[in-house]
Order: C-alpha cells, then structure tokens, then sequence
C-alpha cells in the first residue's frame, strides 16, 4: 500500500513512500503540488547499504509537460529512505523514473512516478513571482517573471548549529521579515573560526558529517537543518547557503584541502539534492581563493550538478574576478573586504566599480563588510554609508552584518575563538542599523529602482547620485564635520521639468518636504539641512 512517511509529514511537503521490497520496478503514486512548492517522493530501498554516500549514486529524471528533461539528485535520509525532492513553475503533470547505479535494486532503480503542478493562489512572493536570477541588464536580480528584487541580505553564517535555538531562529526570522530583509546567508558546512569536526558544528540532530572527508553524513543533523531552510522560504526569506568556509581553519589547512575534493562534491550533491528544489541561492565557499584549493572545480562540480541553476557565487577574499582564477561559473560578484571602518569600506567601494567594469557584465554586491558592533566598532552610521554609496553606485544590493548574529552568540558560549567581542544574538538583532537599512529598501521600492543608472555628475564631489533623467532622482549626502547644515548644488536639471523634493533622513525614516525646485541656469542649491547628519534628498517629476 501506498503510505506517508513519519520523518516529512511535519512540513510543506507532500510525500509518497512507494511499494518495497519488490522484485520488480514500482510506481512511487502520484503528488499533487502548487508552482514553485517543493514536492517531495520518498523511496524504500530492499537493501540496506553500509555507506550510502560511497556505495550508492540516485537520481530521478524528470520529464515536464514541455518535454523538457532534467536530472534530479536525490538524497538518503537515513535508514532505507531515499528522497526526491522537486519544484517547477512549470503546470500540469511531471513525470519521472529513477536511475541507480545500482540496478539490481529494483525498489531504486527504474520506480516511476507523477507530480502534477498546479498554480499557486498565495501571496509568498518567491513561490507567487518563483525564484530569483540575473536580470535582463545584467546588473541586477529579478525573480522568474520579471519582478525585480532588491537583494538586502542578513549575516547568519552560524544559524544552523544549536546555541541558536529554533525558538530563536523564529524569532530572528520575523523580526528580519518586518525589517524587509529578503536574502540570509547562512553556512551549511565547516564554520568559519573554527577547527574541522569541532563540537560547536553541531544541531539538535548532532553533526553533519561522522568523518573529516564527508563520506559518511548524518541525516538526524540535516533534517533539523531542513526545518530552518524550510521556515525562511516560508517567510518570504532566500536561503544563501555556503558550502563551507575556505581560508585555513584548525590544522593550518583550507577545509577543502583537509576534507578533499571529493569529499566535498559529496557535500555538495546532498546540498543540491536537499535544497536546490527551493528558492535558493549557491554560495560556493567563504573566502575562497586559488592558495586555498580548487575551489573552481568544485564550483564547476555544482553548476553540472544543479539541475535548477540557481544563482551561485563565492565570497571573495579580495577581487572576485581574480581571487579564483577561472570564475566563468558565477553568476554575480560578490565582495568581501573585512571590517576595518571607513578604510574598508573605501576598498570595497573601489573594488566594486572594478567588477561593474569588468566583462563580462554581472550583478555584483558587498557581501560582507564592517559588521555593525563588530569589536564595538562600525555602527548604525557606518552601515547606512555603506547601503546608500554602494546601492547609488549600481551594486544590486546590500548583505548586512551585526555582532552576535553571525556567530550566533549566547550568554557564556559567542561561537568564537578567538573571542571578537560577547556581543550575544538577541543584543546585536536589536542593533539600529538593520532597521534604517530596511527604511532605506522600502523607500528604493516606492521607485522603479531596477531602472535607475548611476550619475555622478549631477552632484559635488562626496556624494552619490542615481535615478532616471526627467523623472527621479536620488541622492546621497554622507556625513560631514559637526554645526555643518550646508546644503547641496543638484547639477544638470533639465529645463522642461518640473521636480519636488524632499529630505529623507536615513536613521529614522522622516521626510522633511522642501517644496518646489528652483533651478537657475540647470542647477539645484538645496535648501540647509535639517540637521548635521547624513541625509538622502529626493527629487521627484512634479505630478501636472
């Protein structure tokens, strides 16, 4: 008989365990699943193996109502229980038929089945506009249909080990919602700042791996780790996760080195089996580079392996077109310069208008830089600054960090060593600059932000100036010394248009109207600040 399995009926997902122990190839049923939801199929082996992921390579490959075919990984789930997991925006009925390299199993090999995708009538907006890419101009990320997507992306390399409860997890997920947060990166692999197989990797289901070279996984880990990927889907939240961190940790080594090529190709098939059916963005490594091992390799491995192609990167210690020598496989650029205040974030500004130069054309972002109380340094000023210089440049969004989070920090236990600072999760999750972030995306949206070009022309040296010609324009006035109220000269206004404007200050969300524009000879002197802070002001093609 056809029957649901124990492990996955808590979730989203609807499941089909197919008939066992038979002779013969079976039908695994059919499941029913809206657009861009995760159906997931799971399978019973007659025969139990000692080391699934050495002895045993599955996939199902599935033909759409188009004719289309792809080749899906699947994934063992302890015990014998093999899984498919599958999403397509794609409507009507998906068929699919396992292949095993073992094919004497004929409870694996040669099962058949059906996935009838229907639309979907919600209003989460990565399954009702699908998942995200690279836009058309190649300069930044819109979902399947076209919507674009501002990506500001929260730091929580950390938040799948247990110092973050699920309680926890929760909790940050819905305060990072209400602030408009869309994107989380997040490691599912070895940690940064820590040894190999050090006990701090651990969840509520134990470790992920049992062995240094990945060959032998622990699905108990996984499944608790599926629960967290799950609830940030459902809250609207792209999960980006990273395959592992890549600068030497314990053991003077790069983790690639230590656990081995093969052995991460491993790591990565069960990521891609596990997750890549969800909306979900590949980050190769963190701070990965050529001395570190071949992470282009890998990374090639992943595209092949991806039978989804979701969006993948990797954390660039340094310039991402050069860091990996061959980076033909990314998608975006993503920049990572430390955490050193205004220095740092001069060296990224300056690598990032390298990588908009570079060809060919990307989407490129600050990945990780200057982490909001990061040392009890680089506070809510340092984080706005960053945001608005680097969006009003062309990137095509903003990755934020704060003290705590990353490392998912609690009282007595910061997930560190050696000690950053004691800053624990729920201190840094109340930081400012995350909320003045969100502030900021919410107004970009009220534009058509997608379409706006960088013009650094149209202001005095210092500040930084994006919009469309005739109908929008914003602009960024990064603090100066103190008593300074001064406003400043808008340059190049065209004649026939009239603008409003209005002062939009960045740490608190209030706009202060400033009325009509005056130009004299195509120029703007904006009228004094309303205090000596940083501010963004914006003009506006007046409404006849």
């Amino acid at each position: 008989m056809i029957t649901k399995h124990p492990k996955t009926t808590h979730y989203l997902v609807a499941t089909i365990a197919s008939l066992a122990f038979s002779t013969m190839p079976q039908a695994a049923g059919l499941t029913k699943v809206e657009a861009h939801r995760v159906a997931e199929v799971v399978l019973e082996s007659s025969t139990a193996y000692q080391s699934p992921l050495i002895d045993l390579k599955l996939d199902a490959v599935v033909t759409r109502p188009d004719g289309k075919q792809h080749r899906i990984p699947m994934f063992w789930a302890g015990g014998t229980h093999w899984c498919l997991r599958y999403s397509s925006n794609v409507i009507g009925t998906h068929t699919f038929r396992t292949e095993c390299s073992d094919t004497t199993n004929k409870s694996l090999h040669g099962t058949r089945g059906t996935v009838e995708v229907s639309a979907y009538h919600g209003e989460n907006p990565l399954f009702r506009h699908g998942p995200i890419r690279v836009a058309k101009d190649q300069r930044h990320f819109a979902h399947t249909d076209g919507t674009p997507f501002l990506w500001l992306a929260d730091t929580w390399w950390k938040g799948l080990c247990k110092r973050m409860t699920w309680q926890g997890f929760q909790k940050l997920t819905a305060d990072r919602k209400a602030k408009g947060f869309n994107a989380v990166q997040i490691v599912c692999g070895p940690y940064p700042d820590e040894a190999m197989m050090e006990p701090r990797w651990e969840n509520e289901g134990g470790m992920p791996y049992l062995k240094k070279d990945f060959s032998v996984v622990n699905p108990k880990y996984f499944e608790f780790a599926d629960r967290r990927i799950k609830h940030l889907v459902n809250a609207g939240i792209v999960p980006v996760i990273v395959g592992g961190w890549g600068r030497p940790q314990g053991g003077g080594k790069s983790t690639l080195i230590q656990v081995g090529l093969d052995g991460y190709k491993r790591h990565w098939r069960n990521l891609v089996a596990r997750y890549g059916a969800y909306p979900t963005v590949w980050m190769v490594g963190g701070e990965a580079k050529d001395a570190y091992g071949p992470w282009s390799e890998l990374a090639s491995y992943l595209k092949k392996t991806d039978p989804y192609q979701r969006l993948t990167c990797y954390h660039a210690p340094g310039h991402p077109r050069t860091a990996l020598k061959d980076n033909s496989m990314f998608d975006f650029d993503m920049i990572a310069i430390g955490h050193d205040g205004m220095d740092t974030v001069n060296r990224t500004f300056k690598l990032m208008r390298d990588s908009f130069d570079a060809s060919p054309k990307r989407p490129a972002l600050c990945g990780e830089a200057c982490y909001e109380g990061h040392m009890q340094t680089n506070f809510q000023y340092i984080q706005r600054h960053m945001f608005w210089s680097f969006i009003l440049s062309g990137a095509a969004g903003h990755t934020y960090g704060a003290a705590g989070i990353w490392h998912a920090s609690v009282e007595g236990d910061p997930g560190i060593t050696p000690v950053y600072d004691w800053t624990t999760w729920r201190e840094g999750m109340h930081y400012p600059g995350s909320k003045q972030l969100g502030l900021g995306k919410k107004l970009l949206e009220q534009y058509p932000w997608a379409q706006f070009e960088t013009h650094p022309e149209w202001v005095e040296k210092g500040c930084f100036a994006a919009g469309i010609p005739g109908r929008i324009r914003v602009i960024y006035l990064p603090r100066r010394n103190i008593y300074n109220w001064k406003g400043i000269t808008v340059k190049g206004l065209e004649p026939d248009v009239t603008y409003t404007a209005f002062y939009f200050d960045p740490a608190t969300g209030r706009r202060f109207n400033q009325g009509g524009v005056v130009s004299t000879q195509g120029e703007y002197k904006s009228p004094h600040l309303p205090s000596p802070q940083d501010w963004v002001l914006v003009l506006e093609r007046a409404q006849k």
